[in-house]
């Protein structure tokens, strides 16, 4: 059953099973608005109804559950000044929080690639399923944007200082790293994918008892967790990116006379320093936020900042657009960033409405 005003994305009803499919697998099921819309009205609509048990979340095609939000047409926004974006991004936060706070078990499976956006509509999911093809990030620093969609609540709580390695670097996480860091909770290979879907559309039992069977299916079928390839490194990633500024973690990065942290300092050093310096701020000040609202609120204010901000566009020039590689950003470098415009990426909104979100995790 179809349901909403865009074919990207399907909705099914398979049993007590409410299915949503992203349904762009051409453009690794990017989101647009209007997929945000169906997919938060369709969580609305079946949260209240009896005939739904939980819900889960896949995507079509075998390049990725989602590669994030629709970068060109940020790009072609923020040229002209931005308000679709800004309408965007507020309903997009939205519906992260409703996934966040969802009353019945939500499902991912976090399979392929899975970035920014694909993060905000799994990562804050009841049951976060990865895959041996799961290649996991939030590389937004890359771009001329700071982690959003729930992402600095998410990369806060990663145990050490993986969160602030995996933002400032946009590093690709496999599943072992995902589990490890907190952004999922179960491993299936690809090849037990059929019999989960199969295993739910048969799952027969009183609303009350389906997350105790739900749980008992998942420990079922789930394999042990990978290895995290980030567990060798740890020794360096803690003590390098715990200094009090982004300057000196890349100056004990440098320094460390570890080759890979030495190109850890170079990776960085390719990111906007603008955003990179904001990153390492509003995740900081995310390990104090009591719940996933209140970071989507800070996030909100500094995703619009960005959108004012030079780097953005020429972030997605360099990256997206014409791919050359070579951003030009606006400051060039972190000695340039001072610590009044961190504060001013922070700051409350005055010309817009905040996002206003309320309400615990």
């Amino acid at each position: 059953m179809s349901s909403g005003p865009t074919n990207d994305v399907r909705v099914e009803r398979t049993g007590g099973i409410g299915r949503i499919v992203l349904d762009r697998p051409k453009a690794i099921n990017a989101l647009t608005h209007e997929m945000v819309l169906t997919i938060d009205a369709t969580l609305r609509a079946w949260a209240t109804d009896d005939g739904v048990g939980a819900v889960v979340l896949t995507g079509a095609g075998e390049r990725g559950l989602c590669a994030g939000g629709d970068i060109r047409g940020i790009h072609a926004d923020a040229q002209v000044g931005g308000a679709a974006t800004r309408d965007f991004w507020r309903d997009e936060y939205h519906l992260n929080a409703l996934i966040g706070r969802y009353p019945k078990p939500y499902v991912a499976v976090m399979d392929g690639l899975v970035m920014g956006g694909g993060v905000g509509v799994s990562g804050h999911a009841s049951h976060r399923i990865v895959t041996e093809r799961t290649r996991l990030g939030m590389p937004e620093v890359g771009i001329g944007l700071v982690p959003d969609v729930g992402g600095t609540w998410l990369l806060s709580r990663a145990s050490g200082e993986l969160g602030l390695y995996a933002a400032l670097t946009g590093a690709v996480l496999g599943a072992g790293d995902a589990l490890a860091m907190g952004f999922a909770d179960w491993y299936l290979p690809t090849g037990k994918l059929p019999a989960l879907m199969s295993a739910l559309a048969d799952l027969r039992v009183p609303a009350a008892e389906l997350p105790e069977a739900l749980g008992g299916l998942l420990q079922d079928l789930a394999e042990p967790e990978p290895e995290p390839e980030l567990s060798a490194y740890r020794w360096w990633i803690d003590r390098c990116f715990e200094a009090p500024t982004a300057e000196e973690i890349v100056h004990r990065l440098a320094t460390s006379g570890v080759s890979e942290a030495e190109d850890t300092a170079k990776t960085i050093g390719q990111k906007s320093p603008s955003c990179v310096k904001v990153a390492l701020a509003a995740i900081r000040r995310a390990r104090s936020h009591r719940s996933l609202s209140e970071a989507l609120n800070q996030e909100y204010r500094v995703s619009l900042r960005c959108l004012a901000a030079p780097d953005l566009v020429e972030g997605i020039r360099a990256q997206v657009i014409d791919k050359d590689r070579t951003p030009r950003w606006n400051p060039a470098v972190l000695e340039q960033v001072d610590d009044a415009t961190v504060e001013g990426y922070l700051a409350p909104l005055t010309d817009v409405a905040e996002l206003g979100l309320e309400g615990e995790r």
